[in-house]
């Protein structure tokens, strides 16, 4: 056995090195015999290097390692996968959609959305369409995409909701080209859902993380062979889609319970008597003010009917302990914030709005929250 660089980034040199190293390993005349080997997904060599110093753990049934972001805290873990974890989980995708077809990738393939693309991709038999820009949004190149997809396939792309909202923005034609768009990696604020599908878009709203390889419950409906459940406020997963285990810590995410093994994650959620699983954010996001829990959560979703992205952060602050701050790249004031949030808690009603002409993303794409939270706490606000 050995452990392998995988690709990083969307550009199409490393889409088509990860298509060609999953579909000789997932091909059916594959020797037995063949060399096992693991591959590790970094962006560069010197995040290889780093990961593979990180192993401790056990590489039995892994396939594929994949750092995850560390959202909140910015400390990762090295997560081992099977391939028989993403093909299960990439199957399900596919049954739910409505079948194979042709996909889009706009998200890094060291990430695991990126790398289910192109799973996914292989699973069909179609080589993905490459939409990698240089920096932000580039709709010449997003509609020379989408042009270079097959007529006869269906069409797919991934998303998070950063780059649907600058979609809906600047190239709302092109969005109703695909059977189906998949967004995901933070929560989908109803009037960017709504707004995108005035544009036309079919838009599916999915939850997943790493250690779920990628999407398990999508429009809040687990799919097919996913269990979920809510124990004490958090969500909890089951099914042939899982993580291996942590690879880097002791210390797993599972829980054994009547011969079923759940991860038990960060994310606040709500299952209704049918089933479907409303989020309400991460626990590690909440913010104490004044010694009351804010879910930014809620907050976030009062604001999505304001123009702009919203993010709402806690900053140090002698008198409430936390501040709650909204900082957005659209043009509402303290005011229109005030009235947007009226109906919430006081403490939930942010004292303070960040006009930014663009909000921190990281790697993945999403909305780098640190970031967003280091910087406003530099800045001095009345």
């Amino acid at each position: 056995m050995r452990i392998v660089h995988g690709p990083g980034g969307r550009s199409a040199a490393a889409v088509a090195e990860l298509y060609d190293w999953l579909a000789a390993r997932l091909s059916p005349t594959r020797p037995s015999a063949a060399p096992r080997e693991v591959l590790l997904a970094a962006p560069s060599v010197a995040d290889f290097d780093e990961g593979r110093r990180g192993l401790t753990g056990p590489l039995d049934e892994v396939d594929v390692v994949i750092r995850t972001s560390g959202s909140t805290d910015g400390r990762g873990h090295l997560v081992g996968l099977s391939l028989d974890a993403l093909v299960a989980s990439a199957r399900a995708t596919l049954v739910r959609i409505g079948g194979p077809g042709q996909w889009v990738t706009s998200l890094p393939v060291h990430g695991v959305a990126g790398l289910q693309v192109v799973v996914r991709s292989v699973l069909a038999g179609h080589r993905p369409v490459v939409y990698a820009p240089g920096k932000g949004f580039d709709p010449g190149l997003f509609a020379g995409a989408v042009a270079g997809l097959d007529r006869g396939a269906r069409r797919y792309l991934s998303l998070v909701p950063t780059q649907l909202h600058r979609a809906v923005e600047v190239a709302p034609d092109e969005l109703a080209a695909f059977d189906a768009i998949l967004v995901g990696g933070a929560a989908l604020p109803p009037d960017l859902a709504r707004r995108a599908a005035d544009a036309g878009a079919r838009i599916i709203s999915t939850y997943g993380s790493t250690e779920t390889s990628g999407g398990c419950v999508y429009d809040g409906v687990p799919l097919d062979g996913v269990d979920v459940r809510v124990v004490d406020g958090l969500v909890q997963v089951a099914g042939p889609h899982l993580a291996t285990r942590y690879l880097d810590t002791e210390t797993q995410p599972f829980v054994h319970e009547a011969g079923c093994r759940w991860l038990t994650t960060h994310d606040l959620g709500v299952l209704g008597p049918d089933g479907h699983l409303t989020l309400r954010g991460r626990a590690d996001d909440v913010i104490i003010s004044g010694g009351v829990n804010v879910n930014p959560h809620d907050v976030e979703a009062a604001l999505a009917a304001l123009r702009g992205e919203w993010v709402v952060v806690g900053v140090p602050d002698a008198q409430w302990g936390q501040r709650l701050v909204a900082v957005t790249t659209g043009d509402a004031d303290l005011g229109a914030v005030r009235r947007a949030t009226a109906h919430l808690a006081p403490a939930a009603r942010p004292k303070d709005v960040v006009h930014v002409a663009a909000l921190p993303l990281r790697p993945t794409g999403k909305v780098d929250r640190r970031g967003v939270r280091a910087q406003v706490t530099t800045q001095a606000l009345p």
